[in-house]
């Protein structure tokens, strides 16, 4: 991929981060975060989403490169950073955006495959939605799951460009999520952030799984 092309796909992540705090606060509740820690909140810092969907869009479009799948990738990114804040702000992640970013994969891989003469990929995203879908119901339906339907869905929904880049990028964002969620919780504990009960959202470690998931593989 060109300079110019990187170049031009940094600039859009800005744009979709500006966009994504105004977009999140539509959805997210009036809530305070039940899972806040305690202490002073953060500053506020207006460039810090710019920053985190340029580094997003960045490494997606170097990891993808020139296939005709890229523009899905960053469409489902673009809808999963809004996810993430939801998630972040209210323990949510509310089904018309799941729902938007499923059409969103499915739809534009479909596209893909067309356009690439490739209609086994298609096949192999539908292949890794189910398995990624079915891996997390049995994760939800274990004695003390804390594992929402939420979850499940917005992993299924990933399970598709996974699925499409191949076996290992699906196991890899199938085993990252949950391996940053548990390294989270385990140093939260040691600091004695949270208790046992507490409930910490797992959107943003399946997003930012599958996003490392794609960049490894």
């Amino acid at each position: 991929m060109s300079a110019a092309a990187l170049v031009s796909i940094a600039l859009l992540g800005a744009l979709v981060g500006l966009v994504v705090p105004p977009v999140s606060r539509r959805f997210a509740t009036a809530d305070a975060r039940p899972w806040a820690l305690p202490g002073p909140q953060p500053v506020r810092r207006p460039w810090a989403d710019p920053m985190v969907a340029v580094s997003v869009f960045v490494g997606l479009a170097v990891a993808v490169g020139d296939n005709p799948a890229l523009p899905v990738f960053l469409a489902v990114a673009a809808v999963g950073l809004v996810l993430a804040r939801v998630d972040l702000a209210c323990l949510r992640l509310p089904d018309p955006l799941v729902l938007v970013a499923g059409l969103l994969a499915l739809g534009g891989l479909t596209a893909a495959a067309q356009l690439s003469g490739a209609p086994g990929r298609l096949l192999g995203a539908l292949g890794g939605a189910a398995v990624a879908g079915a891996a997390h119901v049995l994760l939800a339906l274990l004695p003390g799951s804390r594992l929402g339907f939420g979850d499940v869905k917005l992993a299924a929904v990933l399970g598709l460009p996974l699925g499409w880049l191949g076996r290992d990028a699906l196991l890899a964002g199938l085993l990252l999520p949950h391996v940053l969620h548990g390294g989270l919780v385990l140093s939260l504990l040691a600091a004695r952030k949270v208790h046992r009960n507490t409930l910490l959202p797992l959107g943003p470690a399946l997003l930012a799984g599958a996003w490392l998931g794609v960049l490894l593989t």
